[in-house]
């Protein structure tokens, strides 16, 4: 295709078609038959949806990822993860810059916006930055693991070398893949690893732009960018809010709080109110908590995390504006206003876009998955929660799904990582502009 070519003209495309090639690398590689422990080829099902869960950064399995596949296997599983977690989205849009020096003044800035860059000179260095931190923050995640396995549970250095870096990768990508059957409940009164774990995907969760800002001016709040002040402030309540209701919900659950001495119970509730944003992780039994419990854990896995972040969700920023939106509008003002600065119209659509977006496919997955399957609604909603918002948490019913199933968690899986406005500049070339304006009329609400 020419360099000037329609799909060089929508970043969007270059997007959804990267993702695609990963995957299918991903699948082919794992279908190799010295990809699973005991050499045989995996099914071209759970190829395609272990690969496509790595490279979404998810943590969905149908399979168990310490025991199915071998050591190639688990390799290829960590490298998509990590591929995933510095973003093809980032490369993608780069390529279309560096590549393509034909394309116009939209299609530039549709590519910079892709990488939060303020000019196309800005994008080599923001990537090189990404890269940077995300190896450096891993490395930092996975010194800590590795001493604390060794001395604590008297792991061989290699052997929790290999453990650490594992889930180090895996902790700040929000992939959620862990070698362990029963994930990280064995380490659940383990503070050091806990408070590692989560810190990891707290960061990873932030988002780039926003790491970056904090770095520079993390002295100085009253400098910071709305963007980055509603990523701060709506991630910390949600981190409060969700600890405390866990710990409400759960509190008289014995198959989850309950038998915990006090300080367990609350770092339970903690890394349970932090992993659905959007990590996957557990170290309570997911299937086992309180319908409270588990429409708390739905609401923080359709929120999700930072933009530009490796997180899931409609995204905290989007929450947090439409909050300002039902504030102002409460208020009677004319105009939604955050921190000193006036937010535009369109900036507010897209917000309501992301969120009605989001409800809908969500819906349409749950009752689609009800049709197909014999499952509580509870565990049905949570499941496409957990696929669309790239979170990788279960109720256990992943691996007893249908086919038909699989493929339609393997679709949403792809769909939450690309993001709805994402894929719908994937499926338009351009962005339709109206040469007229027509009569305004109100209409009734409420």
């Amino acid at each position: 295709m020419a360099a000037g070519g329609s799909g060089f003209r929508s970043p969007g495309r270059v997007i959804a078609a990267a993702f695609l090639l990963t995957i299918a690398i991903g699948a082919v590689l794992l279908s190799l038959p010295f990809a699973t422990a005991s050499g045989q080829r995996a099914s071209l099902l759970d190829a395609v949806f272990t690969s496509t869960s790595a490279v979404c950064v998810t943590g969905l399995i149908t399979v168990d990822t310490g025991s199915y596949w071998s050591t190639f296997g688990q390799v290829v599983i960590l490298a998509l993860i990590q591929v995933g977690g510095l973003g093809i989205m980032t490369l993608a849009s780069l390529t279309v810059v560096l590549v393509s020096r034909q394309l116009g003044l939209r299609a530039r800035m549709v590519a910079q916006a892709q990488v939060q860059a303020v000019t196309a000179s800005d994008i080599g260095r923001v990537v090189r930055n990404v890269i940077i931190f995300t190896l450096g923050s891993e490395a930092v995640v996975a010194a800590i693991l590795v001493v604390r396995l060794v001395t604590a549970y008297h792991m061989s250095v290699g052997g929790a070398l290999y453990d650490a870096v594992f889930h180090a990768i895996s902790a700040f990508c929000n992939a959620g893949f862990s070698l362990n059957a029963d994930s990280l409940m064995r380490y659940v009164g383990d503070s050091t690893i806990v408070l590692a774990i989560s810190a990891a995907v707290i960061v990873g969760g932030l988002g780039f732009p926003v790491i970056f800002e904090l770095v520079r001016a993390w002295r100085h709040p009253r400098t910071w960018s709305v963007t980055t002040r509603i990523t701060v402030w709506v991630t910390l309540v949600l981190l409060i809010a969700g600890t405390l209701l866990i710990a409400l919900a759960e509190r008289h659950n014995p198959a989850t709080l309950g038998p915990m001495s006090t300080n367990t119970r609350l770092l339970a509730a903690f890394f349970s109110s932090m992993t659905p944003r959007t990590a996957g992780f557990n170290v309570i039994d997911t299937g086992a908590m309180t319908h409270e419990g588990l429409l708390v854990t739905d609401v923080l896995m359709f929120i999700g995390g930072g933009s530009a972040s490796v997180a899931g969700g409609i995204k905290v920023t989007t929450v947090g504006l439409l909050a300002y939106v039902l504030w102002a509008e409460m208020r009677g003002d004319a105009h939604v206003d955050v921190g000193h600065r006036q937010i535009p119209a369109d900036n507010q659509r897209q917000a309501l876009a992301v969120a009605l977006l989001g409800a809908l496919a969500a819906t349409t997955a749950t009752f689609a998955l009800l049709f197909m399957t014999d499952f509580d609604l509870d565990a049905v909603l949570f499941e496409s929660l957990s696929a669309l918002s790239t979170v990788g948490m279960s109720t256990g019913i992943t691996a007893a799904l249908p086919e038909a199933g699989k493929w339609l968690i393997i679709v949403l899986m792809y769909l939450g990582r690309l993001g709805p406005l994402t894929l719908a500049s994937a499926l338009a070339l351009r962005q339709r502009e109206r040469r007229f304006e027509r009569p305004m009329e109100r209409i009734t609400v409420g």
